[in-house]
């Protein structure tokens, strides 16, 4: 009985992976809710904290004025103002907008890096880095699938 239960949960774990931040967030949806507004590329890097191929979104090469919102609850993230060629093949920015980014430790792939996520609703964006332009020295590398542009 107790192998049959250490199954059952590892089968749980396995299957239903939340690795999406942890809440709490304004904005709540089941998995089944998650599954049906979003594509599986889509759900993979939202919820599951994937990473779309490098120069495979449309989005790092945007050039016009207008503001980057979350693919999962539409709230304004970044701004074009803030946006720059990273050269590395997603979307880069140097800062959000006021109050609608969070982070949490990722250490995932033998290293801390931090992760970006939406603040509204958990959404996994990407992950901020040490190498960007001034002002602010950081480069906030996103996944493209992970943003709506809006002009």
């Amino acid at each position: 009985m107790k192998r049959r239960s250490m199954m059952a949960g590892l089968l749980a774990c396995t299957a239903f992976p939340l690795r999406a931040a942890e809440g709490p967030f304004e904005v709540t949806r089941s998995r089944a809710e998650w599954r049906a507004m979003l594509s599986d590329a889509e759900y993979k890097v939202l919820r599951e904290e994937g990473t779309e191929r490098a120069y495979s979104s449309p989005l790092d090469k945007e050039k016009r004025a207008g503001t980057y919102h979350c693919k999962g609850c539409e709230l304004p993230l970044y701004s074009s103002k803030h946006k720059y060629d990273s050269g590395t093949g997603w979307p880069s920015f140097w800062q959000s907008l006021p109050n609608a980014v969070g982070t949490k430790a990722d250490n995932s792939l033998f290293a801390t890096r931090t992760e970006v996520h939406c603040r509204r609703c958990g959404s996994h964006l990407g992950h901020i880095f040490d190498d960007g332009p001034q002002p602010t020295g950081k480069r906030h590398c996103l996944n493209g699938i992970s943003l709506v542009f809006r002009t």
